[in-house]
């Protein structure tokens, strides 16, 4: 690995794989893609399949499999549009709230134990990093995700 995009390719892989290790895998966890798709709402309220499939770049099969896996689970439910267009939303219902909001503690918790022996400089530099990181992919897909 003499270059730095290839330990960057390798590092990244291996964080994706090493980030789910964080947190158990028993109970009531969310799956990847309702944690993303509950998150995203949560920033941006109410979201049909199409704006959906402009947020992620799915295609709508894809959404319409997922959201109908979260609908069985009870963490969404759909409500008419509350700007009055046609299309149903999808919305985050009060178990889905809980479920992210736990699934994101555990999240939280991991990292504070990976972290425990990491400076406050040292993890705010990777955050930082992180962020730049996120931003720059997301401005060259078109798809930048809401932020604070």
């Amino acid at each position: 690995m003499d270059k730095p995009l290839d330990q960057i390719e390798f590092e990244t892989m291996l964080l994706g794989r090493h980030m789910s290790l964080l947190t158990s895998r028993g109970g009531e966890r969310l799956d990847r893609s309702a944690y993303i798709i509950l998150s995203r709402i949560q920033t941006e309220g109410p979201m049909s399949i199409g704006q959906l499939r402009d947020a992620f770049g799915l295609d709508t099969s894809t959404l319409n499999r997922q959201t109908a896996a979260m609908l069985r689970a009870g963490v969404v439910e759909r409500i008419p549009d509350p700007d009055g267009g046609i299309a149903r939303k999808f919305a985050i219902t009060e178990d889905g709230e809980r479920r992210l909001a736990n699934d994101r503690s555990e999240n939280l918790t991991g990292l504070e134990k990976l972290l425990a022996e990491w400076t406050p400089e040292e993890a705010t530099q990777l955050a930082d990093c992180l962020g730049r990181l996120n931003r720059d992919i997301e401005r060259l897909d078109g798809r930048p995700w809401p932020r604070d």
